[in-house]
Order: structure tokens, then sequence, then C-alpha cells
């Protein structure tokens, strides 16, 4: 049985794009490697109690947060701009997933502002692990969207 899908075009160009690079998956790198290794740098405060990696998770935290807001401005340009994206159900639960991302990240950092040490056990590492699941499903989403649906790609690129 054929599946039924609407006939892709080649490619979907961006509209927030430097020199014809799109922004928003320059910007994602950053807060992905830094939410990421949160949860390392909890774990090697918990292991070794040294006052350093509480310090790096806070701005792991403070770092990911800031860049992942900029990546989602520019994400939700798009989102907002381009028809061909807006119709994408994967588009809306990549954003979704990313504000609950941010939301968590941010929450994280606030409760860490004033003593990051003491709060990293429990709640600081049950964040930073809800962190880390909502990094993997967002960045599933966006991998899903340039790979399957060629969301930033032009027309004719990796065509051999």
């Amino acid at each position: 049985m054929e599946r039924f899908a609407e006939r892709e075009e080649p490619g979907t160009r961006t509209h927030v794009a430097l020199v014809q690079h799109p922004l928003h998956p320059m910007l994602v790198n950053f807060p992905i490697a830094f939410l990421t290794t949160v949860v390392l740098s909890d774990l090697a405060y918990i292991y070794s109690g040294a006052s350093f990696w509480a310090g790096m998770s806070f701005w792991l935290l403070a770092g990911g947060t800031v860049m992942g807001v900029l990546a989602g401005i520019t994400g939700t340009v798009e989102l907002l701009a381009v028809k061909r994206i807006r119709r994408r159900t994967a588009s809306w639960s990549h954003f979704v997933a990313a504000v609950m991302l941010l939301s968590v990240a941010a929450t994280n950092c606030g409760w860490r502002i004033d003593q990051p040490e003491a709060a990293i056990t429990p709640w600081g590492l049950i964040l930073s692990i809800m962190g880390l699941s909502f990094v993997g499903v967002a960045a599933w989403l966006g991998g899903e969207l340039v790979f399957a649906h060629h969301v930033g790609i032009h027309p004719g690129e990796g065509e051999e």
C-alpha cells in the first residue's frame, strides 16, 4: 500500500541566514554542548566534592540558556516566516521541546544562582537530567527537519 505524503520539493530555504548559511543550526551547537555537559559536571561535583564543578555547572547552565534563547529566537523567526516549515508537525514538536528545554535550563540556573553547591543534590541533578532528555528530543526533531524534510538545505545541495 502506498503511503500518502505530500510531494517534497528539493529544499526549503531559510530566511534568517548569514551569507546563505542558516543561523539557527549554527547557534544550536552551543546550548546542545553546554546543557549536555551540565550532567557530567554535576556528577563530577557529587563524586569529588570540589566546588569548581558546582561553579562549572552553573556557568554551563547560564551559557546554555543564553545561547539557547538566541538559537530559539532565530528558530522561532524561521518557524513563523516560512510557510513550508510551519506546515510540518516536526517543526512544532521541535519548537515545543526546545521551549521546554529552555524552561528547565532557566529554572535549573535560577535554582543555583545563590548556592551552586547546595542546589545540585537532588533537584539540580534531576533538572539537569530532564534538560538532557529535552536536548535529545529537540535535537532528534531538528535532525528530522534537516535530513528528512530538507529544511535549510538549498535545492541541488548534496546531490551527486
